[in-house]
């Protein structure tokens, strides 16, 4: 009987394979082997994609005659600074005694793609392949991710997607970035005052560059706008609330041109005409027309994937997505926390059934363990498969990310961020077994002089899981005024009928506010939204669909657009700006390709491929359509003239900026 290989992404996972199926062999240069089985490791990637050069030494010249670019049969070759490691893992592959290859690379569209391109280099024929998918690094897990390894041609459609994804971003990076490099790079250089500005053009990247450069301009351009509210300070028992004023169906400013909304007035001297009018007959008082009382239930919030981790994690920590990234990646190979690439916010019904044992681990864990204990004690875990916290139809290739319950002795050696980003993930999980918090909400309409104020208060009954959850994420963000029990009682006093003291009026100014800058975390979230920034995790759930790149590369996105200096990110806050450079290559892009810019067509994009990963559209049928779309805009540029045109725009944008060369020496700077 031949003996079985197992194959790696990198040599730390290797060695918890090697561990798990308790091999003590011997350890050889790129692999450890025992009797009946051999443990090797990628390192990465080991093959790529090989430069247009190699098809023909013509390419190497960037010239407009050669686009577009699109080779009938694409190639690829090892990466020389991996090529020992490469020969190591093609001869096991190879070797005769090898019978049965198990495939451990990431349970991911990246990791099965890292070993189907090993696997065809190295020309892999007549062995039986199957593939080991695991959700974490626990001994237990790799052990059932063997046991049940299936078929690698299962993953025949993911292998597939991955392909399409990777020839994807290489076309139109290599077409449109030498495309427009060529047309319009020398405009770009000229008025920057340097040799030479290539112009970097990605699927992905553009968009979301496209998303920031508009944020910015909407916000340049936004004018605020004052406007100024009435408000009444209400007495009831010795205790003081504020009664806003609006201008509701028969108050004498109903509808009124002089509101800005119904809540206030364009003008001072509008709001101070209201206080004089209210104010005229002493005493002042005001009769409650309507009182409503009722519960709100608030639930623990779904658990978290990964676009939810780095938001909350840019938001609380200030730490950036792609550090988060390496954080959680850290925590999961550590046997800490389940796999981090997830689009899943929930639990499949196989895990719920066995959850006991991550919380029990949890006990271990100084942090977590008096809300561990109260779980065990009451069995709060029994139910949880009948919860909105466990859906299979929720789960393409991971559930979320969550405690293990193991690993505790890892603990002691995390750095400060990596034991907070631990804290919030144990915390998030412990807090759905709790019940929701409870609130309980008033509201008040009061009469005065034919005019109506409104009083609305939320008062926190029982903290449900906020007691797991603690005060950061427990802040009260309605906007609502709140009040303590005690108030609650003096207003279990009031009804309909009830007449309330009014001290005084106050005239409040306000402006509006323009559109909110985008953090590295809010970004992310708008990328797995499909450039909508949408706040609300009830209905970012409801609308949940492809984003603009995936989890797993949301984050790389983002720092190469930094690196690239198309943006800038202030790392104390976390907010996105665009740079100069940033804003001329969005104006290129504008007026040459303007469809790289557009979020759903991006999404549209990663949805195809998802459908290709599904079965149900052929690669074929998106190879086609991707030729088409790069060989027409490739068409449509070409037949462009508007280079000159262009300085218009860059100088629309460069009074935001220093000098960007001698030529304008007595411009402004920045005007952040």
């Amino acid at each position: 009987m031949g003996k079985s290989l197992f194959i790696a992404e990198k040599p730390s996972v290797a060695q918890e394979f090697a561990k798990a199926l308790k091999i003590n062999g011997a350890r050889k240069d790129g692999y450890l082997e025992s009797e009946t089985a051999i443990v090797t490791w990628c390192v990465g990637h080991l093959v790529t994609m090989s430069y247009p050069e190699k098809y023909d030494i013509k390419y190497k010249r960037w010239s407009l005659d050669t686009l577009p670019f699109l080779p009938e049969t694409f190639l690829y070759e090892v990466i020389p600074s991996v090529e020992k490691q490469f020969q190591i893992v093609s001869n096991l592959l190879n070797r005769e005694d090898v019978s049965t290859i198990y495939v451990c690379t990431d349970s991911g569209r990246e990791g099965e793609y890292i070993y189907r391109l090993v696997a065809m280099m190295a020309g892999v024929r007549e062995k039986e392949q199957k593939r080991v998918w695991i959700d974490s690094q626990t001994e237990e897990e790799i052990i059932r991710g063997i046991r049940e390894a299936k078929d690698l041609s299962a993953y025949d459609n993911l292998s597939a997607s991955a392909y399409l994804r990777a020839k994807e971003d290489y076309l139109m990076g290599i077409n449109f970035s030498r495309l427009l490099t060529l047309k319009y790079g020398n405009a770009v250089s000229s008025y920057l005052g340097t040799n030479y500005q290539a112009i970097s053009v990605g699927r992905v990247m553009t968009c979301v560059l496209g998303m920031v450069v508009r944020r910015e301009r909407e916000i340049r351009a936004f004018v605020k706008t004052p406007f100024y509210r009435v408000v009444g300070i209400l007495c009831a028992a010795e205790r003081d609330f504020e009664g806003e004023w609006r201008g509701v169906e028969g108050s004498r400013y109903y509808q009124s041109p002089k509101l800005y909304k119904e809540n206030g007035f364009k003008k001072k001297e509008d709001a101070e005409a209201l206080v004089k009018i209210l104010s005229a007959n002493p005493p002042l008082e005001a009769v409650i027309e309507k009182l409503e009382k009722k519960k709100e239930n608030k639930n623990p919030p779904l658990l978290y994937n990964l676009a939810e981790l780095q938001n909350e994690c840019s938001r609380f920590f200030k730490i950036s997505p792609d550090e988060t990234l390496k954080i959680v990646q850290e925590l999961y190979e550590k046997k800490l926390v389940t796999y981090p690439r997830t689009d899943a916010r929930v639990l499949s019904s196989a895990v719920a059934k066995e959850i006991r044992k991550n919380i029990q681990g949890l006990l271990n864990y100084s942090t977590g363990k008096p809300y561990a204990e109260e779980i065990l004690a009451g069995s709060l875990y029994q139910n949880l498969t009948k919860t909105r916290y466990v859906n299979d139809k929720q789960i393409t290739d991971h559930y979320a990310i969550i405690p293990t319950g193991q690993g505790m002795n890892a603990l002691a050696s995390l750095h400060t961020s990596a034991a907070k980003v631990y804290e919030i993930i144990v915390r998030r999980f412990l807090s759905i077994f709790y019940p929701p918090a409870v609130y309980q909400k008033v509201s008040i309409t009061s009469v005065t002089e034919k005019e109506r104020l409104f009083s609305s208060f939320k008062i926190l009954l029982s903290e449900g899981y906020l007691k797991v959850a603690g005060n950061t994420f427990g802040k009260n963000q309605t906007g609502e005024q709140t009040a303590d029990q005690e108030f609650l009682e003096t207003l279990k006093t009031l009804k309909k009928g009830s007449v309330l003291q009014i001290k005084a009026y106050q005239i409040k100014e306000g402006e509006t506010s323009p559109p909110k800058r985008y953090t590295s975390g809010s970004m992310i979230l708008a990328m797995e939204n499909a450039g909508q920034l949408i706040e609300d995790e009830e209905l970012r759930a409801q609308i949940k669909g492809s984003g603009i790149g995936t989890s797993a590369t949301r984050a790389e996105i983002l720092k190469k657009l930094m690196t690239i200096r198309y943006l800038a990110l202030n790392k104390k806050t976390q907010v996105i700006t665009p740079t100069l450079l940033g804003e001329m290559i969005f104006d290129v892009v504008n007026a040459s390709i303007r469809s790289l810019l557009n979020p759903e067509l991006t999404a549209s994009w990663e949805k195809g491929l998802t459908y290709v990963a599904e079965g149900q559209i052929t690669s074929d049928e998106y190879m086609a359509k991707l030729e088409n779309f790069i060989k027409s805009r490739t068409d449509g540029v070409l037949g462009l003239r508007n280079q000159l045109a262009l300085r218009q725009y860059f100088d629309a944008a460069a009074i935001y900026y220093e000098k960007p060369s001698k030529e304008r020496a007595g411009r402004t700077g920045r005007k952040r």
